[in-house]
C-alpha cells in the first residue's frame, strides 16, 4: 500500500469508523430497550418462575463470556485505521464492513508481529526511498530465510526482484509493493491450481473434512474451532472423535463441541476403533442430513505405518458409505515449528493424499513465514490460519490480508 493510497484511505476509515460507533450506539439502545421489557415480564411472572429464569440465564451467561463474546468497537488507533484501509483495498465500502473484520485484521496483524520483528523493520532501513541494490537484495534474502520463508520462496522472489532490477531502477516503496506481489502470487498459485479459492461445505452433499496432524500442533482444538465457524455459518455440523488413541482427547472434543454448540459422536471404550466412530458418525450425518461432517484423527507421525493404515480404512469407510461424499484431508500445521512444520507437510502430502492445510499458533511466533513455504514447496494451499486462543480466532485464509500484515510497516 503506497503512501498516497494510506493518505486517502484514512478518511476512509474515519468514515467507516464514525459509522460503525453510530451502528453500536442505535444496537445499544435497542439492547436496553429490550432488557427493560425482558425486566417487565419477569416481574409479573411467578416467583418459582422468575427464581427458575435466573438460573437459565446466568449459565447462558457464563457459555457467552467464555464462547461468543460479542466484539466492541475500540479507539480509532492505528489498529483501526491499518485494519480498515486493508479493507478498503479489497474493495469495501465503508457500509460494509463489519466489527468482526476489524477486530479479526487487528488480531492477525499483532500475531504476525514476532515474525515482522527484525524483518520489517530491518527491511525499512535498508531500503528506505533509496533505490534497490544488489546489496539490499542480499540482505533480504537473509531476512526472508530468518522469517522461514523457505529456501524455495526466497529464491522465487529474489530472483524475480533481481530480473525487475536489470530492466529498471526501482525505489524503495516499489520494491515494498513488488515483493508484496510476489509473495502474494506464491501463496495464491496452489489455491488458484485446486480450483477452489475460499473452502466451505457444498450444498446437497454430505461433506467430510479429515482433520490431520502430529499431536501438539493443535489438532483438536482448530476442529473445534472450525466447528464453531461452520455453525455461525448456518452449515448443519457433526463431529466425529476418531482420535481414540490419545487420551482424554474425546472429552477434550465434547468440550469444543459443548462451546461450538456442535454434537459430538463418539465411542467411550478403550482404544475404539477409529473407523467404527467415523461409520457411526456417516450414519448420524446422513440421518440429520448434515452438510459437513469433521473428523478428529489420530496424532499420525511418518514413521508409525499403523496410524497411516488407520486413515486409509477410515477413508474407506466413507467411500463405501458415501460415495458421493466430498472429502478434504486438512493438515494442521503450527506456525512456531517453522522448519519442522514443513518437513510434516512434506512428509503427509506423499501419504495421506492432502487437499489443504491450516497454519496455527501465528501469534507470538517469528516464523509465520513458513506459510510462504507449504504453498511453495509442498504446493498445498493454505485454507485457514489461526492468531490466538479464542473460538472466533480461526478464519478462512485470504493471501492479501496476510501478506499485508506480514510486512505492516508499522
Amino acid at each position: 500500500m503506497t503512501n498516497n493510497e494510506s493518505d486517502s484511505s484514512r478518511e476512509w476509515a474515519s468514515q467507516a469508523y464514525a459509522l460503525l460507533k453510530q451502528k453500536q450506539e442505535l444496537k445499544k439502545q435497542e439492547e436496553q430497550v429490550k432488557a427493560e421489557e425482558l425486566k417487565a415480564e419477569q416481574l409479573k411472572a411467578e416467583e418459582s418462575k422468575i427464581e427458575q429464569l435466573k438460573v437459565e440465564v446466568n449459565k447462558q451467561n457464563c457459555s457467552n463470556l467464555q464462547d461468543d463474546t460479542e466484539v466492541k468497537l475500540g479507539d480509532f488507533d492505528d489498529d483501526f485505521t491499518w485494519s480498515a484501509m486493508v479493507l478498503a483495498a479489497q474493495g469495501k465500502k465503508v457500509n460494509q464492513i463489519s466489527i468482526d473484520e476489524i477486530d479479526w485484521l487487528s488480531k492477525l496483524r499483532r500475531g504476525l508481529e514476532e515474525t515482522r520483528k527484525g524483518f520489517v523493520s530491518e527491511l525499512l532501513d535498508k531500503l528506505g526511498d533509496d533505490p534497490l541494490t544488489p546489496e539490499s537484495l542480499d540482505d533480504l534474502e537473509t531476512l526472508l530465510i530468518r522469517a522461514d520463508v523457505g529456501i524455495d520462496s526466497t529464491d522465487k522472489v529474489i530472483h524475480a526482484l533481481r530480473k525487475k532490477l536489470n530492466e529498471e531502477v526501482v525505489g524503495g516503496e516499489e520494491g515494498i509493493k513488488f515483493l508484496k506481489d510476489e509473495l502474494r502470487a506464491i501463496i495464491e498459485k496452489p489455491i488458484k491450481n485446486s480450483g477452489t479459492n475460499i473452502l466451505v461445505p457444498q450444498k446437497g452433499k454430505l461433506n467430510v473434512w479429515l482433520i490431520v496432524g502430529v499431536n501438539g500442533v493443535g489438532k483438536t482444538t482448530t476442529l473445534g474451532k472450525l466447528a464453531y465457524l461452520s455453525s455461525k455459518s448456518n452449515y448443519k455440523t457433526l463431529i466425529a472423535a476418531a482420535d481414540t488413541f490419545r487420551a482424554a482427547a474425546v472429552e477434550q472434543l465434547q468440550v469444543w463441541g459443548d462451546r461450538s454448540k456442535v454434537d459430538v459422536i463418539s465411542n467411550q471404550s478403550k482404544n475404539a476403533d477409529p473407523a467404527a466412530v467415523v461409520f457411526d458418525a456417516i450414519n448420524a450425518a446422513n440421518k440429520r442430513k448434515s452438510d459437513l461432517l469433521l473428523v478428529d484423527t489420530a496424532g499420525r507421525l511418518q514413521n508409525k505405518n499403523n496410524l497411516m493404515d488407520e486413515l486409509s480404512k477410515i477413508k474407506k469407510i466413507i467411500d463405501k458409505k458415501v460415495p458421493d461424499a466430498i472429502i478434504e484431508s486438512l493438515l494442521v500445521l503450527d506456525a512456531s515449528q517453522g522448519q519442522n512444520g514443513l518437513k510434516q507437510a512434506k512428509s503427509f502430502a506423499k501419504s495421506a493424499n492432502l487437499s489443504g492445510a491450516i497454519i496455527t499458533k501465528l501469534d507470538g511466533t517469528s516464523r509465520g513465514g513458513v506459510s510462504l513455504a507449504v504453498s511453495a514447496e509442498v504446493n498445498l494451499p493454505i485454507r485457514f490460519i489461526g492468531a490466538g486462543e479464542g473460538i472466533k480466532d480461526l478464519r478462512p485464509f485470504n493471501s492479501f490480508e496476510f501478506v499485508e500484515a506480514l510486512l505492516a510497516d508499522r
